[in-house]
C-alpha cells in the first residue's frame, strides 16, 4: 500500500472511530419529578407502561417528599427544579403552585386540580401558556351536585360542615360554590378549616362544637393524606360523610360523586409522552373530566343507622355492600 493511501486510510478511521462511540452511548433517559408519591401514582406509571415506558431502560423517576406541609412544598419543588428533571408531575393545587414558583422553564404537568385559571396556573383550559398543563377533577356544578346528593339521600340533613384547606386555592372556589348552592337546599353550611390534621383541634373541637348533621369534603392532598382519619371520625361519630373521590369510599366513607381519580392520572401519562416527543404544555389544552360515578358504600350506611332510599341506591354506579 502506497504511504499516501495508508495516511488517508488511517485519517479516516480516526474521524470514523468518535462517530462510531458516540453512536454506541445509551440516549438520554429522561426523567419525571413526582411531589408525594402514593399509591394512586400507580395509575400514571401503569399509563407509562401502556405507553411502552419502562422504569430502569427509557424512563427514570425523582420522587421527593413534603406531605402535603406547604412549607416543605417550596423546597421539595426547587429541589426537583435543580436536578433538574425533564417534567415536573404534582397532585392537587398546593404542589402546583409549589412547582410553579420553583420553575418557569420544567414543564409541569398537574393531576386533578379544581381550577386552574382562579389558581394562576393558565391562562385558558383551551390555551394554558406558560410551562404548565394538566387535567381537572372538577366539572361545571359538581360541588353543588355533590351537596344535592347528599341532601337526597339523607332528606332530615339540615346542617352540613364543609372540610376543607384555605391555602388551596381550588378549594375556595369549591367552598363559594357550595354557599351560594345551599340555601336553595334548605341546609346551613359550616366552614371548618383543615390545614393541618390536628384531630383534637379540628375534629372533636370544632366539628364537635359545630354539631353538624353530615359533611362533606374535598380532595385536596393533605385531607386525602389523611383520609383514614376522617373516615374513623365518620363511623366513630356517625356522621354521615360525602368525598370527593370513589376510593374514600372503598375505604369505609358513606358516599362520593365525582370524577375517576385513576382514569386522570392515567391521562396525565399522555401529557408526559407528548412533552418528551417535543409539544410544549402551552399548546396542550388542559382536560375536563368526561366521567362522574356515584359510589355508595350501603355497608357503612347501616353502621351509622342510615338508610338511603332503594330509588336512590338504583342511580348509583357502584354501591358496596
Amino acid at each position: 500500500m502506497r504511504r499516501r493511501e495508508f495516511i488517508t486510510l488511517l485519517g479516516g478511521a480516526v474521524v470514523a472511530w468518535p462517530l462510531a462511540a458516540r453512536a454506541q452511548q445509551p440516549a438520554k433517559v429522561p426523567r419525571i419529578g413526582i411531589i408525594d408519591d402514593a399509591p394512586i401514582w400507580d395509575h400514571f406509571r401503569q399509563g407509562l407502561r401502556d405507553l411502552g415506558y419502562i422504569e430502569g431502560q427509557n424512563i427514570a423517576f425523582e420522587y421527593r417528599y413534603a406531605e402535603g406541609k406547604p412549607d416543605r412544598l417550596a423546597a421539595v419543588a426547587t429541589e426537583l427544579a435543580r436536578l433538574p428533571v425533564d417534567v415536573i408531575l404534582t397532585f392537587g393545587t398546593p404542589p402546583t403552585a409549589a412547582a410553579k414558583q420553583a420553575t418557569t422553564a420544567i414543564p409541569i404537568v398537574m393531576i386533578a386540580i379544581g381550577d386552574p385559571v382562579r389558581a394562576g396556573f393558565v391562562a385558558s383550559l383551551a390555551r394554558p401558556g406558560g410551562n404548565i398543563t394538566g387535567n381537572v377533577v372538577l366539572g361545571p356544578d359538581t360541588g353543588t351536585k355533590r351537596l344535592q346528593l347528599l341532601k337526597e339521600a339523607i332528606s332530615t340533613i339540615s346542617r352540613v360542615a364543609f372540610l376543607w384547606n384555605p391555602d388551596n386555592a381550588s378549594n375556595t372556589a369549591y367552598y363559594e360554590e357550595l354557599q351560594r348552592a345551599a340555601p336553595a337546599l334548605g341546609v346551613k353550611l359550616l366552614s371548618v378549616e383543615v390545614r393541618s390534621f390536628n384531630v383534637d383541634s379540628v375534629f372533636t373541637g370544632i366539628m364537635m362544637k359545630e354539631r353538624p348533621d353530615a359533611f362533606v369534603t374535598t380532595s385536596d392532598p393533605l385531607h386525602q393524606l389523611h383520609v383514614g382519619r376522617i373516615i374513623d371520625f365518620e363511623l366513630k361519630n356517625r356522621l354521615p360523610g360525602m368525598y370527593q373521590v370513589r376510593e374514600n369510599v372503598v375505604a369505609g366513607g358513606l358516599m362520593s360523586y365525582g370524577a375517576s381519580l385513576p382514569d386522570l392520572f392515567r391521562r396525565g401519562a399522555t401529557y408526559v409522552h407528548k412533552i418528551l416527543q417535543g409539544a410544549k404544555p402551552a399548546d396542550l389544552p388542559v382536560e375536563l373530566p368526561t366521567k362522574f360515578e356515584l359510589v355508595i358504600n350501603n355497608k357503612t350506611a347501616k353502621t351509622l343507622g342510615v338508610t338511603i332510599p332503594e330509588s336512590f341506591l338504583l342511580r348509583a354506579d357502584q354501591v358496596i355492600e
